[in-house]
C-alpha cells in the first residue's frame, strides 16, 4: 500500500502593529496649537507693556465695544469720551499754548487767578470768573470790559483754526437781578454767553463752529457753599472733542467692518 504525502504545514503570519503610527495621529496638531495660541498672547502683552497709556486705552476700548458703537466720552475706539482717546493728548497741547498766550497779554498778571482752563470729560473749558465789582464784564450787564473783550479776542485768536465745535456757557450767582422790566438771571448768562459769541467771531472763529449758546442762570453754582460768590458770575468756552466720522459701509459689506476700518 502506497504511502500517503504529508500534507504541507499551514503557516500564519501574523503582523504586530507598531506604535509609532501614533506619530501620524492628530493629538500633537492640537498641543502644537495651543503652544502657538499662548506664544502669541504672550508677544501681545509685552506688546502693550512696551505700549504706551494712548494704546493701551485703545486696545481696552475695542474689547469693550468691538462694534465701535461706544459714546465718544466712553472709553471705546470709535466713540470722548473717548474720542477722548484720541484727542485728550490734543486738547492738553492746546491748553498749554492757550495758558501761554494769556501770559503775552498786557494785563494777564491782574486777572490769572480768575481764568482757569481745564480738560474735561466734554472737552477744553475755558472759564473766566468774576470778581466783585466786574473783571471780564459789567456789573449788571451783558457788555464785556476791556480786559473781557481783549481775552476772549485773545481766545477767538488761538481757536479759529481748530476744527471743534464750541460751546459759549453764560453764569450768574443767585443774588436776583433788580429789574422792572423782567429782565431776570436767565436773561444776563444767556446775554454775556451771546457777548462772548460775537467776540469769538470778529476774531476769526467761524460762525459755523460755534454749536451752542447756553444761558445757565444760578442753576450750576460754581460755589455752592456761597452762592453769591461773585466767581459763580462766569462765562466758559467748552471746545468740544471731535464726533466720531460717519462711514458708509462698503457694498456688500457691514457696518461693523466699516466701523473697524475708521478706527484703524
Amino acid at each position: 500500500m502506497a504511502t500517503q504525502p504529508t500534507p504541507a504545514p499551514v503557516i500564519v503570519i501574523r503582523k504586530k502593529k507598531s506604535g509609532h503610527g501614533g506619530h501620524h495621529g492628530g493629538a500633537w496638531k492640537v498641543a502644537y496649537a495651543d503652544f502657538v495660541t499662548a506664544m502669541m498672547a504672550l508677544f501681545i502683552v509685552l506688546w502693550l507693556l512696551s505700549s504706551d497709556e494712548k494704546v493701551r486705552k485703545a486696545v481696552g476700548g475695542y474689547f469693550q465695544d468691538p462694534t465701535g458703537k461706544g459714546n465718544l466720552m466712553g472709553t471705546t475706539m470709535a466713540g470722548a469720551g473717548e474720542g477722548l482717546l484720541l484727542s485728550q493728548d490734543d486738547m492738553s497741547k492746546l491748553k498749554e499754548r492757550l495758558e501761554q498766550a494769556m501770559k503775552e497779554l498786557p494785563q494777564f498778571e491782574q486777572m490769572k487767578q480768575n481764568v482757569e482752563v481745564t480738560v474735561t470729560n466734554e472737552g477744553l473749558r475755558i472759564e473766566l470768573l468774576e470778581k466783585e465789582g466786574g473783571l471780564f464784564f459789567e456789573s449788571g450787564n451783558a457788555k464785556p470790559t476791556e480786559k473781557g473783550a481783549d481775552l476772549i479776542r485773545m481766545l477767538g485768536e488761538q481757536l479759529q483754526s481748530i476744527p471743534n465745535k464750541l460751546l459759549v456757557e453764560g453764569h450768574t450767582d443767585a443774588k436776583p437781578y433788580s429789574s422792572d422790566l423782567g429782565y431776570t438771571n436767565w436773561e444776563l448768562s444767556a446775554d454775556r454767553a451771546n457777548s462772548a459769541r460775537l467776540l469769538l467771531e470778529e476774531s476769526g472763529v467761524p460762525a459755523a463752529r460755534i454749536a451752542q449758546i447756553r444761558g445757565f442762570a444760578d442753576q450750576k453754582l460754581r460755589n455752592i457753599k456761597d452762592p453769591v460768590d461773585p466767581a459763580n458770575r462766569r462765562v466758559s468756552v467748552l471746545v468740544q472733542y471731535r464726533e466720531p466720522q460717519e462711514v458708509t459701509p462698503p457694498a456688500g459689506g457691514s457696518r461693523q467692518q466699516a466701523t473697524k476700518s475708521a478706527a484703524h
